[in-house]
């Protein structure tokens, strides 16, 4: 059954079922879901500080914006060349590459005192964490076939709202005893270590030593179908699925940004929570997205049994996921701050499951060697769309002080992206692609 770990096969003359594929894709899936936990931690260290920073360095909320915007327009531009890079030299260099940029630059972070400087590290910060995604649905698409993709990209996707829960327990407690800018380094050791696991541990799956013939075969069921020559940019932005996927990116990633960047503040804010107590709200929310990025990569499955096509369980599963997003535009209007912690639970949890099956269908509708590019490209019209609402939201908040128009955007994004994909990209039609 699609999505289900361990599972049997038929013999060739399905006579009854033979020994377990194997699972040495779920150990590539979790060294995956380890790299985006490192991954979040080190992006989510400056949203929790900002109270602090406030007070530090004088940062107001429209330089607090403009800080934002300086990692979510360098994000845009390192996607130009993530995807086509891990597409170009492979995952297992690739990655590692990006893990050392990202990881170097967020610990320089320490280094700043000023919003100017803030923003200089930000940027940098934003060019290697550009890589994580495309390279992680790069190796998704070579370790896995199309029936357990949205699983495997949901619990490495998960990997997000573990670094979300990390970062406020560590934050906070690094901040109190050492000061904010020890902080920012704090992640340093975890990414050394993971760069040191994947270069001795990662292999493509034709070239691991250790990969049972039975899984190999399982994993490339249906590579002949995905075979295709790659394409330069300019040729994949012919095609309507590329647009379907990013516009679906543009308008539901800036939710995910916004999240992470600003509940440290909307609760600090709305309910006078200090940097001590900040990580309880913040560890109940992730941790609701986490279940929901598993959940929601699950989804499809019931689905399937019901007879429909993988695309059409994909589809309904993002359904779902959109729907329930839309009563976070109450938020503002809340005085319980445990009634805004269930709806933002929800809504984030709801936005993990939704964007484990929408970080799958690139490779529904795209053969392997297009995977990363289509990816990169659909990732920079997402941090695109964060850039124009962190640039919002500073200015907003600054003026008036209220969420209210903020929640508003993120109740009626999903529903949004979700129309315009059907429109654009009716049943998720797989692309032929030539040279």
């Amino acid at each position: 059954m699609a999505g289900e770990i361990g599972i049997t096969s038929m013999n060739e003359t399905g006579d009854g079922p033979v020994a377990r594929f194997g699972r040495l894709r779920w150990t590539v899936c979790a060294m995956l879901f380890v790299a985006t936990s490192i991954n979040y931690m080190d992006r989510q260290v400056i949203s929790i500080l900002k109270p602090t920073l406030e007070h530090s360095i004088g940062m107001t909320e429209v330089g607090y914006g403009y800080i934002v915007d300086s990692f979510q327009i360098a994000y845009a531009i390192g996607l130009l060349a993530a995807g086509r890079l891990v597409d170009k030299i492979g995952t297992r260099i690739g990655y590692m590459v990006i893990m050392a940029v990202w990881s170097l630059s967020a610990m320089g972070h320490a280094l700043a005192n000023t919003v100017l400087e803030f923003g200089i590290a930000r940027f940098s910060l934003g060019l290697g964490e550009s890589g994580n995604f495309p390279a992680a649905i790069k190796t998704v698409a070579e370790w896995f076939p199309r029936s357990e993709r949205s699983l495997a990209t949901g619990i490495f996707n998960s990997g997000a709202n573990l670094g979300a829960i990390l970062a406020p327990i560590l934050v906070p407690w690094v901040t109190i005893r050492y000061g904010w800018h020890a902080a920012f380094l704090a992640t340093g050791c975890f990414s050394a270590l993971w760069i040191l696991w994947w270069f001795s541990k990662y292999r493509k799956p034709a070239d691991h030593p250790t990969l049972s013939g039975a899984e190999l075969r399982y994993i490339y069921q249906e590579a002949a179908a995905e075979m295709g020559s790659a394409m330069p940019w300019r040729c994949l932005l012919g095609f309507r699925q590329t647009w379907a996927f990013s516009a679906a990116k543009f308008l539901t990633d800036p939710i995910w940004w916004f999240f992470l960047f600003w509940l440290p503040s909307y609760f600090s804010s709305m309910f006078h929570l200090n940097l001590s107590h900040l990580g309880l709200p913040l560890i109940i929310i992730y941790s609701a997205s986490s279940v929901g990025s598993i959940g929601g990569g699950w989804l499809p499955s019931p689905f399937r049994k019901l007879g429909l096509t993988v695309s059409s369980a994909r589809l309904a599963a993002m359904l779902c996921c959109a729907c329930l997003v839309v009563p976070i535009f109450l938020t503002n209007y809340l005085h319980s701050e445990w009634v805004a912690i269930l709806l933002l639970s929800v809504a984030a949890a709801a936005h993990q499951g939704w964007s484990a099956n929408l970080l799958t269908t690139p490779s529904d509708m795209f053969p392997r060697t297009a995977v990363g590019s289509i990816t990169g490209i659909g990732s920079m019209a997402g941090s695109a769309g964060a850039a124009l609402l962190a640039f919002y939201a500073g200015h907003i908040l600054q003026r008036t002080h209220s969420y209210a128009s903020l929640f508003v955007i993120a109740a009626g994004a999903y529903l949004l992206a979700l129309f315009i994909m059907v429109l654009l990209a009716p049943g998720l039609k797989k692309v032929e692609l030539s040279v």
